[in-house]
């Protein structure tokens, strides 16, 4: 049992199925594991291909850790806090990048985008 984390930051956990030689990976049985704050919510995903240069991480899991320290809850409940923490971060990047404007500096990420 494999848990992977990709580059766009989404965790997934399965059974590791197949692998090839550009590391590409089949799971079996999968589940996408959200995490925000000290609460999980677990999305059943089933077999699920993974392309070899969007793994960022990938480790064998220890089912018996124990999460005492994470309160799992709903997927609805783990998905508006997760919407809710977004648009948070939005909000501050958002005000963040503002600031620097005033300042006369060019954000970050802001190179090329419309709103600039």
């Amino acid at each position: 049992k494999l848990m992977i984390v990709l580059k766009d930051g989404r965790t997934l956990i399965g059974f590791l199925r197949s692998v090839d030689q550009f590391a590409n990976l089949v799971l079996q049985g999968t589940i996408e594991r959200i995490h925000v704050g000290k609460q999980y919510g677990d999305i059943p995903r089933g077999l699920f291909l993974i392309r070899g240069d969007n793994v960022a991480i990938l480790g064998e899991m220890d089912d018996k850790r124990d999460l005492t320290e994470l309160q799992r809850v709903s997927i609805e409940d783990i998905l508006d806090a997760q919407r809710e923490q977004q648009l948070r971060k939005d909000e501050e990047t958002k005000l963040r990048n503002q600031a620097m404007l005033e300042r006369g500096l060019q954000p970050h990420g802001d190179v090329g985008s419309e709103d600039a």
